[in-house]
C-alpha cells in the first residue's frame, strides 16, 4: 500500500487533504504518493509535499480514532518536518505550507546540480568528534540527530575524507543517497532565494510552541517561525538539542507522526527511559522501558 493510502481510504478528512493538495499543486501528488513511480517521488520537489500531506493525514487520523487525546507541550519537525509541526500549530496556512514545500524542494535540486554535493551519518562519535573531523576535512555538520549520530555534508570528496577520519576514530560513516548537501553552506544560493518567497507568507503566531530547528528553542511568534524558515535549508538541524530542550521543559512522551520510524528510533537509543509512539499509519506503536 501507497504512502498515505490507509488514512486516504479510513478517513474522509485524511483523504480531502490529499485533495486539496492535488488542488493546489496542479498536479496528481495523491496517486505519485500512493502508486509511484518510487523514483519520480523521491525527487525532492516531490518527497517534500508528499511528506507533509502524509504526516497531515496521519495526524487527523489519529485525533479522528483518539490516539492523540491531549494538548501537547511542544511541536517540533525535522528539517521539512518542520513546515508539518507550523500547519499543525496554526502558524502556516496548508496552502502556503505545499507551495512552500514544493519550492523549498525545486530550490534544494537546483543548487544540488549547481554545487554538487553530498551528506553522510557519522555514527558512534560524539559531537565534538564529528566537529573535529568536519574541521580536518571540510565537511560540515547539517543534521545533530542523536548523542552519538550526526550527518554531515559538503563536496563528495570532503564527505569522504570525514568518512575515512570517522573510521580512524571508531566511528563510521554511513552514505547517504541525497540530491544536494542539505542544510550546509552548499546551499546559500537556494536559501537566500528562498528567503525572498518566503517574504510574500503571513505567518500567524503559533497555538503550541514549535521548537525550531535552527534556534533549538520555543518559537512563539509569527516572525520567528518565518526566520527560522529562511535560515533553515543552509544551517544545520539541532535535533538533539531540540529534544533536550523539551526534555528540560519535562516532556517525557513523544510522538512521531509521518511516514518512517526514524526519529522515535534514534531517540530511543538515546533515551529508552522515555515513552515513545510511531504513528506512521493508522496504528500505532508504542514503547517505554
Amino acid at each position: 500500500m501507497g504512502m498515505g493510502r490507509e488514512a486516504y481510504d479510513a478517513l474522509p478528512e485524511a483523504r480531502a487533504i490529499f485533495d486539496h493538495a492535488d488542488s493546489v499543486l496542479g498536479f496528481n501528488l495523491s496517486r505519485l504518493c500512493f502508486e509511484g513511480p518510487a523514483d519520480e517521488l523521491t525527487q525532492t520537489m516531490n518527497a517534500q509535499p508528499a511528506i507533509l500531506v502524509t504526516s497531515l493525514a496521519y495526524l487527523v487520523a489519529n485525533l479522528d480514532s483518539g490516539v492523540i487525546n491531549r494538548r501537547p507541550l511542544f511541536l517540533a519537525g525535522h528539517s521539512v518536518g518542520e513546515y508539518t509541526a507550523f500547519v499543525a500549530a496554526g502558524a502556516l496556512a496548508l496552502d502556503d505550507a505545499l507551495v512552500l514545500v514544493r519550492e523549498r524542494g525545486r530550490l534544494m535540486e537546483e543548487a544540488g546540480r549547481e554545487r554538487p554535493g553530498t551528506m553522510a551519518a557519522i555514527v558512534g562519535l560524539t559531537v565534538n568528534e564529528v566537529q573535529e573531523i568536519c574541521h580536518a576535512s571540510g565537511a560540515e555538520p547539517c543534521n545533530f540527530n542523536a548523542r552519538t549520530q550526526t550527518v554531515i555534508g559538503g563536496t563528495l570528496e570532503a564527505v569522504r575524507a570525514a568518512c575515512d577520519l570517522a573510521r580512524h576514530r571508531g566511528g563510521k560513516g554511513l552514505s547517504m543517497n541525497v540530491a544536494g548537501a542539505f542544510h550546509t553552506s552548499l546551499l546559500e544560493p537556494a536559501s537566500l532565494q528562498f528567503s525572498r518567497v518566503l517574504e510574500d507568507v503571513a505567518f500567524r503566531d503559533p497555538g503550541i510552541p514549535v521548537i525550531g530547528n535552527v534556534t533549538a528553542k520555543a518559537l512563539n511568534e509569527g516572525d520567528q517561525c518565518l526566520s527560522d524558515l529562511a535560515r533553515q535549508i543552509a544551517m544545520p538541524v539541532r535535533w538533539h538539542e531540540s529534544i533536550e530542550q523539551m526534555r528540560q521543559a519535562g516532556v517525557r512522551t513523544f510522538i512521531e507522526i509521518g511516514p518512517g520510524r526514524a526519529l522515535t528510533a534514534m531517540l530511543k537509543r538515546d533515551a529508552p527511559e522515555l515513552k515513545l509512539v510511531s504513528l506512521d499509519g493508522a496504528a500505532a506503536t508504542a514503547s517505554a522501558s
